[in-house]
């Protein structure tokens, strides 16, 4: 009986792990405003890890109770690899010829492989594994910029300006100076709430969301922001 509390114990152990890796990318997710977030990662951590504490342990008695039974330990770890495919599908979708949601696909299925990790009992290698997630989610993005700034560089600029002064043809023009392609945008009109804070933005206020590639946008910025009749202009992080 201490025996199996000893085992209970490394168990229980190892789903914790599981958690705490698989929510750590979550959370990075997450703060990316994707729609896999720190629960959908925990759970499938914690359920990859589970299913290989299940294939290692959970047919124990089976095999002591007679020793012509034999049973391939890897045979329901294994179905993880195929069936987390499943969750990956559903958050890759396709927006106006471009696909969106492969990296959290592939977070997703990197999740399960940290789980199944540490339902194995390698927490080394799920650790490393878990740092080297967030070595290619942060670093090679700022080294892509740095060492060449215009290769696939996609952006969503937000920007609120007055309604009825032309200013998107302004707006589609200064993109169109600095080398950038408009792939598309949407807009919604509002009235303005903050009138007394900017008078000059008085009556209907429209918000668009322009999807832009080309060179770093942060120049583009700046001489959007100086448009008149624009009143902000915000980028929205839109890493894959």
């Amino acid at each position: 009986m201490e025996t199996q509390l000893v085992a209970w114990g490394w168990q229980a152990l190892y789903l914790f792990e599981a958690l705490v890796l698989s929510t750590s990318i979550g959370l990075e997710r997450q703060a990316k405003h994707k729609d896999a977030g720190t629960r959908t990662h925990a759970l499938v951590g914690v359920g990859s890890a589970l299913f290989v504490i299940i294939s290692k342990y959970g047919f124990l008695d089976v095999l002591t109770a007679s020793p012509n039974i034999r049973v391939d330990a890897a045979r329901v770890a294994a179905q993880i690899v195929s069936g987390i495919g499943f969750i990956g599908a559903g958050v890759v979708f396709t927006q106006r010829s471009h696909v969106r949601g492969l990296t959290t696909a592939a977070s997703i299925w990197m999740t399960a492989a940290i789980g199944s990790a540490c339902g194995a009992g390698q927490f080394v290698p799920a650790l490393t594994c878990t740092i080297l997630y967030f070595l290619a989610v942060t670093l090679l993005p700022f080294l892509t910029r740095l060492i060449a700034p215009g290769i696939g560089n996609d952006d969503i600029l937000r920007l609120r300006y007055r309604d009825g002064h032309g200013i998107l043809r302004s707006i589609l023009s200064v993109c169109a100076q600095h080398g950038v392609s408009v792939e598309g945008f949407s807009t919604r009109k509002s009235k303005n709430e903050d009138e007394e804070e900017d008078p000059g933005s008085r009556g209907h206020v429209v918000s668009a969301d322009l999807e832009v590639r080309g060179r770093d946008s942060r120049e583009l910025i700046g001489d959007l922001s100086n448009i008149d009749g624009v009143i902000s202009v915000t980028r929205i992080n839109n890493n894959d």
